[in-house]
């Protein structure tokens, strides 16, 4: 299966100069956790509930800083026409739950997760891809810095 037959193809996208509190606010409407940072249309970052909390409340930041303050610029990402099997190898490895899907233009078209993975069938894969996920520290590790 292909990843453009998983993805969520409905995704808001927030500018780095956006400040916590409106990226917050987004999230809480979207019911969402995380959300892609664009500038000059392209992908520059993404920004997390945990960004909010980790980098910028727990280290003083007030609710008027920048997105571009607290957002991971290390982005990694998946292709819409990569086999599923492999980006959730991947997301083990990188210890993501969600990437970006970006076309072979490099340009935003979607997210996946591992909920949409699992509500897809892949439930074998989608358990080891979560077990990597899961283990302490990694490279997106809030705390690893």
């Amino acid at each position: 299966m292909k990843v453009s037959n998983c993805m969520t193809t409905d995704v808001q996208i927030t500018d780095p100069e956006h400040t916590l509190r409106d990226v917050a606010s987004m999230m809480g409407r979207l019911d969402a956790g995380v959300l892609p940072v664009g500038e000059n249309d392209r992908l520059v970052g993404m920004i997390t509930d945990r960004d909010i909390a980790i980098r910028g409340v727990a280290e003083g930041k007030g609710p008027d800083a920048k997105v571009r303050d607290v957002m991971s610029t290390d982005v990694k990402y998946c292709f819409d026409d990569e086999d599923v099997e492999d980006v959730l190898h991947n997301m083990g490895d990188l210890q993501v739950r969600r990437l970006p899907v970006l076309n072979r233009s490099k340009r935003l078209v979607g997210i996946i997760s591992l909920g949409d993975l699992a509500m897809k069938g892949e439930t074998m894969e989608t358990g080891k891809a979560l077990s990597g996920i899961s283990q302490r520290g990694g490279a997106h590790s809030q705390t690893a810095h």
